[in-house]
């Protein structure tokens, strides 16, 4: 059994066609010093020679559980970690950099606390290594509409790492280029939505666990660097088409009664004047990705009523601790941005 303090950490990384990346990135989390944790890869039945690489070089640090089929993120990680026994999951993508330290903060936090759920470091660039990073940056939040935004990423906008987040908060949604999750909250909510394949599960799952009454915080002193785009590209029509209707989904599955329908129905109008502006940028992919995604949503009526139905309590947005009472949009393209630093700054754990 392991020590109270030193829960057992299974670091797994899933992996399609990412030889290049696990050589790039894997060395720094083998150098993790933390004493009881496990690295594993996911296969996602990838066709390069990754899992052959991983086998020739690193035989006992790494193990594998290899899949039959490419489920996307949400599948890949369901399917895999199914087959892996942990007190503390970190779902971590293969284009990360750890840095040292790493996980030691992160599980004093859960040891303290038995009702935090999840966790998300500082997510960096890799690139730009001064900044944050789009995909997390120092922690997510929404809006009233579902709109996601990040301390530290508001839209396009990305600030510099200059300390500003440096202050431990409770967020809304933890980011999956690097999640810490308690194994038995994650099987507790029922784990990621595999018909996500890839893109916004991670805020559909993190609004489950704030149904269920865990909390979900960022941890400043553990610091990851992404690469970022390393599936899909920005301004990839796939990951276009994934989050227009996965926004869509996950407003349908988690809002009460009182809040839904018309969310719901503000979220499809505004998407036709973010449909006009890819037209207008020559971005005619994306312009149907958007109509598909549409299409496809309304597709799926019986699936997420039925998904709704599972959740057997529904919060208020209200009392979500990072949901911003307005619309981000709105208060970030009308030049009001202070509306969302200030909320971002106000979060307390």
């Amino acid at each position: 059994m392991p020590q109270l303090d030193q829960p057992h950490i299974a670091v797994v990384i899933l992996n399609w066609n990412g030889r290049q990346h696990l050589e790039t990135y894997l060395p720094s989390v083998l150098q993790t010093s933390y004493p009881n944790y496990q690295i594993w890869v996911i296969d996602n039945a990838s066709t390069d020679d990754s899992t052959s690489w991983l086998q020739q070089n690193h035989p006992t640090a790494v193990k594998q559980v290899h899949l039959s089929n490419n489920g996307g993120y949400a599948g890949g990680y369901n399917q895999g970690l199914k087959q892996i026994e942990a007190d503390i999951y970190v779902l971590l993508n293969s284009d990360v950099e750890v840095t040292p330290g790493w996980l030691e903060p992160v599980v004093a936090r859960f040891v303290a606390n038995p009702q935090l759920a999840a966790i998300q470091p500082h997510i960096l660039d890799w690139r730009k290594r001064d900044q944050f990073e789009y995909a997390g940056a120092a922690g997510g939040y929404i809006d009233a509409l579902g709109y996601p935004f990040c301390a530290g990423r508001l839209f396009e906008e990305i600030e510099k790492n200059q300390g500003q987040f440096d202050a431990p908060k409770s967020i809304f949604w933890a980011s999956g280029a690097c999640m810490f999750i308690r194994a038995s909250a994650y099987w507790q909510v029922g784990g990621l939505d595999e018909r996500y394949f890839a893109h916004m599960e991670e805020i559909d799952l993190c609004w489950r666990l704030h149904h269920a009454g865990y909390t979900i915080q960022q941890e400043p002193k553990s610091v990851v660097y992404h690469l970022g785009g390393g599936s899909l590209a920005y301004g990839n029509p796939r990951k276009t088409f994934l989050n227009f209707r996965n926004s869509l989904i996950t407003l349908q599955k988690n809002l009460p009664a009182a809040e839904m329908p018309w969310k719901v129905l503000a979220r499809l109008v505004l998407d036709f004047p973010a449909a006009l502006k890819f037209v207008a940028h020559g971005s005619f992919g994306d312009f149907w990705a958007v109509a598909r995604a549409h299409w496809s949503f309304f597709g799926m009526q019986g699936y997420i009523w039925q998904q709704r139905c599972l959740i057997p309590s529904k919060k208020s947005s209200k009392s979500i601790p990072g949901i911003f009472q307005g619309s981000a949009i709105y208060a970030h393209f009308t030049g009001r941005q202070q509306k969302l630093k200030a909320f971002i700054a106000s979060r307390k754990l």
